[in-house]
Formats: C-alpha cells, sequence, structure tokens
C-alpha cells in the first residue's frame, strides 16, 4: 500500500461514523480517507513525501454540506455585493454603505441582496429612504430585505425608469407618495418578482469578472466551513447559459466546493416546455464529484410557489396548480429525475401530495430522491404521507430571519414547531438543513446550527421550547451526512470514515463545547476538500495556497469589508454589543464601575443563559434601573 499524500494527527475528531465515532488522526490518498483512528496506528503509514499537519488538540468536524444554496447565481454578483450578514449595528451598515458609495464609479450600483433582518441591528428597523438619499445623492442604492421589500434611493429609481406613470406590476406594489411618484420602497404582494425583476435591471459582471466573484464566494463559503451545497437553482438563472463560469471552474480543477445542481424553470406556463427539453440534453448525474446534475427544481410550475413573506397573508395556490404539477412529475417520473419543490405552507404542501400520490399509483416514486424544500407550517399528516411515498424535507433556517414577523402574524403557539424538525426527525423522513441564502437568509451555516440547537432568531427571540430543538450532533449530522440522501450522495460523503471523499474542517472553537451564544460566531481555520486545503486560517494560515486573486473590479466591496460580518479586520459586533448596551441602559450618568463598557461583560464566555441579567459573574445595579 502506498503512503498517503496527507496525514492529519494529534486532533479531536468527531467522525460521525457510529462504528468509529472518534479518532486522533487521519490518513488521505487521492482524496479520500485511507485511514481513521489513533496517531500511533496512523503516523507509521507516513511516506517520505507525505504531508504530515499537527493538529494541535483541536477539534476536527465533517466538511458542512449546505442543503440548499443559491451557490451559482450568488457567484456571479458576490463581488458586486455589500454583505449585511452578520452585520450588528444600522449604523455600522450604513457607514459601510457610505464607504461603498465614495469608491463606487458610475454607472454601478451599490447593492445590499439579503441576508440580513432588520431585527438584528440593535436599532431594530432598517434605514429611511431619506437616509440613503442622504448617504447617496447620485449613486444608485439598492436594498433587499428577505422576501418582502426593496429599499431604492433616487438615483436608483431613475436608473430602473421607474415614474409616475409606471404601472403596478403583478404580485408586488410600488408604494407612492400624494402625487403619486415612487417612494422608492418596493413590497412583495405576494411574490417576489418585483424585487428581482428590478434588480436584475442593474449593471452586470464581465465573464471574467464573474469567474472571480464566483471564486470569492467560494472562498468565503470555505471560510465558514462549507465544503458542498446543492444549488437550487434561481429565478433570473438560465441553464445553460447562466451556467457557463461555474462550468469553467470546474473544468479547470478551481471549484473548491463540491456541487450538485438542480434546474428550475424559468417560464411561467412553459415549464413543461423547459423540463422536456432539459431531459432530453441533460442526464440525471451527469458530472463529477466536484460538479454534477441533481434533477428538477425547486421551482416546478409557477403555480405551485408560495413564496414565504410572513408580512403577509398566505398566498392560495391556483386551481390549475394540480393539473401543471402533474404534468411535469410525470415526465420527470418517466426519465428518473429527482425533484425539489419550493414549499413554505402546508396548504401547498398537501395538494402538491395529492399529485405525487396520484402520479405513484401507476408511475411508482420508489428510488426517487424528491423533496420538499423548506415546509414551515407542515401537518403531521403530511409529513406521515411524505414517509409513505419515501420523500424527505429539506430545511433552512429562514425563521431566524423572519421568526418575529411569523409571531407577529400568528403568533408564539403557531410559531413553536415552524418548522417542527425534531418531529421530522422522529417520524423516521429523511430530513437536511441548509440556508436558502443568498437572498432570503444568510449563508454562514453556523446561524443554521444555532437556530437548530438554541431555537433563536439572529435577533434573539426565543421561537421554539426545548421539544423542538435539536442537540449538537444531530444539528451537525443534519449539516453533513444527512444531506447526502439530498444528492443521492450517501456513502460518499458526510462523515469521516474509510473510503469517504476527505472533506473536514477544524472549526476556530470547539463546537460541542463551546456556549450556545458562540455557536453563530464560529469560522474555519482549516477547510479541507478532497485532501487540499482550500482555506487556512490562525493555526493554520501558513498552509494555505490557494487564495483567488483579488477581487474584481477594484470598487469591490468584498476588497474592504469581505462577507459575513464584515469580516476583514473587523469588530463589528463588539462595537454594535456596546452600542446596545448604551442605548437600552437606564443610567442617567455613567456607571460608576464600568461607565458605559457593557459589551465585555455581555459578550463574556460564562456558562448561562442570559448575559445581560449579570455584571461578569456577579450582577450590577445599573443594568437593574
Amino acid at each position: 500500500m502506498s503512503a498517503p499524500d496527507t496525514i492529519l494527527h494529534r486532533g479531536l475528531f468527531t467522525t460521525l461514523d457510529r462504528s468509529n465515532p472518534t479518532a486522533s488522526a487521519v490518513a488521505i490518498k487521492d482524496g479520500v480517507f485511507t485511514a481513521v483512528g489513533h496517531d500511533h496506528d496512523i503516523m507509521p503509514l507516513a511516506g517520505p513525501s507525505t504531508k504530515v499537519i499537527d493538529l494541535k488538540g483541536r477539534r476536527v468536524l465533517p466538511g458542512l454540506i449546505d442543503n440548499h444554496l443559491h451557490i451559482i447565481r450568488g457567484g456571479l454578483n458576490f463581488n458586486m455585493e455589500l454583505r449585511w450578514d452578520g452585520v450588528w449595528s444600522l449604523a455600522d451598515a450604513m457607514a459601510m454603505l457610505r464607504k461603498q458609495v465614495a469608491i463606487t464609479p458610475p454607472p454601478q450600483w451599490v447593492r445590499v441582496v439579503g441576508g440580513f433582518t432588520e431585527h438584528q441591528f440593535a436599532e431594530r428597523r432598517l434605514p429611511t429612504i431619506d437616509e440613503l438619499n442622504a448617504a447617496a445623492p447620485d449613486t444608485p442604492v439598492f436594498i433587499l430585505h428577505l422576501y418582502d421589500r426593496a429599499m431604492l434611493n433616487a438615483a436608483a429609481l431613475r436608473a430602473v425608469g421607474y415614474t409616475k406613470d409606471t404601472p403596478e406590476p403583478p404580485g408586488g406594489e410600488i408604494i407612492r407618495d400624494a402625487k403619486g411618484n415612487p417612494t422608492g420602497l418596493l413590497l412583495a404582494k405576494p411574490n417576489a418578482n418585483i424585487l428581482y425583476a428590478t434588480l436584475a435591471k442593474g449593471p452586470k459582471l464581465p465573464f471574467d469578472y464573474q469567474v472571480n466573484s464566483t471564486r470569492h464566494f467560494m472562498r468565503e463559503l470555505n471560510r465558514l466551513g462549507v465544503t458542498g451545497a446543492i444549488d437550487a437553482g434561481g429565478g433570473f438563472q438560465n441553464y445553460p447559459e447562466d451556467y457557463a463560469v461555474i462550468q469553467k471552474l470546474s473544468d479547470e480543477g478551481q471549484l473548491t466546493i463540491r456541487l450538485a445542481y438542480n434546474l428550475f424553470t424559468q417560464k411561467p406556463k412553459g415549464e413543461k416546455d423547459d423540463f422536456l427539453n432539459w431531459t432530453r440534453t441533460s442526464k440525471y448525474q451527469q458530472g463529477t464529484d466536484y460538479f454534477r446534475h441533481n434533477g428538477a427544481g425547486e421551482m416546478l410550475v409557477f403555480s405551485a410557489a408560495d413564496f414565504e413573506d410572513f408580512r403577509v397573508a398566505r398566498p392560495d395556490m391556483a386551481p390549475e396548480m394540480e393539473g401543471e404539477l402533474e404534468g411535469v412529475v410525470r415526465i420527470l417520473v418517466q426519465n428518473k429525475w429527482p425533484w425539489r419543490l419550493h414549499a413554505t405552507y402546508d396548504e401547498t404542501i398537501s395538494r402538491a401530495l395529492d399529485v405525487f400520490e396520484k402520479v405513484n399509483q401507476d408511475m411508482p416514486l420508489e428510488g426517487l430522491h424528491w423533496f420538499f424544500d423548506h415546509a414551515e407550517t407542515i401537518s403531521d399528516q403530511s409529513i406521515d404521507r411524505i414517509a409513505a411515498l419515501g420523500g424527505g424535507i429539506a430545511v433552512q433556517h429562514r425563521m431566524a430571519y423572519q421568526g418575529e414577523y411569523f409571531v407577529e402574524r400568528y403568533g408564539y403557539g403557531a410559531a413553536e414547531a415552524t418548522p417542527p424538525v425534531k418531529k421530522m426527525l422522529d417520524k423516521g423522513v429523511k430530513v437536511s438543513a441548509g440556508t436558502d441564502a443568498t437572498r432570503v437568509a444568510s449563508y454562514n451555516p453556523w446561524v443554521s446550527l444555532a437556530w437548530l440547537v438554541t431555537g433563536m432568531t439572529v435577533g434573539g427571540l426565543r421561537l421554539y421550547p426545548p421539544r423542538n430543538c435539536l442537540d449538537r450532533e444531530t444539528a451537525l449530522r443534519m449539516w453533513t451526512e444527512n444531506v447526502t440522501w439530498f444528492s443521492n450522495e450517501e456513502g460518499k460523503k458526510g462523515r469521516i470514515e474509510v473510503g469517504q471523499l476527505a472533506d473536514l474542517i477544524v472549526p476556530d472553537r470547539d463546537y460541542f463545547s463551546c456556549s450556545e451564544a458562540e455557536i453563530a460566531d464560529t469560522s474555519s481555520d482549516l477547510t479541507v476538500v478532497g485532501g487540499r486545503i482550500v482555506y487556512g486560517a490562525g493555526d493554520f494560515k501558513a498552509l494555505d495556497t490557494n487564495a483567488p486573486p483579488p477581487a474584481m473590479p477594484d470598487w469591490s466591496p468584498v476588497r474592504n469589508f469581505g462577507g459575513y460580518g464584515n469580516w476583514v479586520g473587523s469588530d463589528g459586533k463588539a462595537k454594535a454589543i456596546q452600542s446596545q448596551a448604551m442605548q437600552m441602559c437606564g443610567c442617567a450618568s455613567a456607571c460608576g464601575v464600568h461607565g458605559h463598557d457593557h459589551a465585555t461583560a455581555w459578550s463574556a464566555r460564562l456558562p448561562i443563559a442570559d448575559l445581560k441579567s449579570f455584571w461578569g459573574a456577579l450582577g450590577c445595579a445599573c443594568w437593574a434601573v
């Protein structure tokens, strides 16, 4: 047996292999794990050319796999977008925006395209249109907030051509002043077509820049420990035209994320034609372990798309939904293509299941890895029906960003199991986790893991009682081995196990022993995909030789701000905690002990549930005022 290419040793491995749950060392050869065990077993395997990496006692996990990420579309635009993901005060967010406005040349826009919620800000609000106009009188600014609204400054309104004479779009609303002029606020009612159609009017990057942009997005995901994803397609993402960039990177061996992609129809009333064409020209699972076809969806027919916006009433699907959906599903089953279907509400899920059960009577679905996405309000009966048909449910952490709106409309009782993740697992359904990034929620997997474990939104609202929360190992499995069923790759990846693809991460903190409050702030110090180091920081920075060229163009927000949490040289969260403490403190004057430096005590690593009620480990009367 030839010597391994790489050995990692002196680690604390969580393998998720139930027959071999822990290890201290692994050997990797030709991109797969060839030995998983202890140092005294693995180290003698080293040869003269084996790279040996000392993990210095650090925790090691399987690489994270996102079950629902719009990575292909996100990559094309990443370098153009100012990310407010993980920015904890509106003041900091607006300072970032003003700095970006100052360096963005005409006719380019400054875009904040989702991944955040107003509830994450200390101020608990969005900017006003007046604030956007003051920050950017001449540069177009477009801000997308979840699925519910977009905000455009006056320059952006001029750029897209919205005036008093612009008609109301179908499925959306242009808010106007008393004279009928657009104010700059666009609302999704009930779907986001107006928001995305407006965004699509903006300038696009040239092809070479899109290649660079996609590499930077993958780099950002690697920094957060993501080694794989299932791409759910997306609006304005046409196949094969908009897949040329990712195909080029795949052909050149530059992918650092393993990617399975679903094909998303783009033509209302033309869905059958799309899938007839694609099933003739594409083969299910065509591609490699890095880039492969994964079936249809998440849009199968537009009449079944119940886009979630919990600030408006649940939409009723059109009466033609069942007939149109059946036509497409029969094409897919005949060609042995699995599918995914976006479905937020049980009312939509139950109607879709009527169709799937009907098709199953004469075209069995057995062996097809089909599933619903999201399923926030799914009923017990629908879970049982999915299990009986052999389907799955892919959940995402959208409620971590929209939970406050759900509670406002439906109440705390309804929110306690939205979605009922624990019940899904207990009933034996195939279930996995992801983000639905980059627009509806952030692409940060640790925010999703924190949501699964704590049941809390990013704004700090506790949605779920303990009975609907997961222990940390179960949550981790939701992000690793569980996802592989959804891409028909069971046994190939998702665990640190002999014969599986060598994808692993070394988080910057111990996921299993850090406080719950720290989970969402985790990143990776070492990310390995197929035995290749694709990201290194901290103790492993010297091993990182995979950094892409600087972000293009030279005014890209990525150069100044990076991605999640303004991570390039930022301590923004600490500043936001301090700002929030100052706003909430009832002291008429500075506390005699602390002044207003409450951030240290609020963010101290203490084994307590509510840091705000403590002064260090004791108490402080200034917060009781």
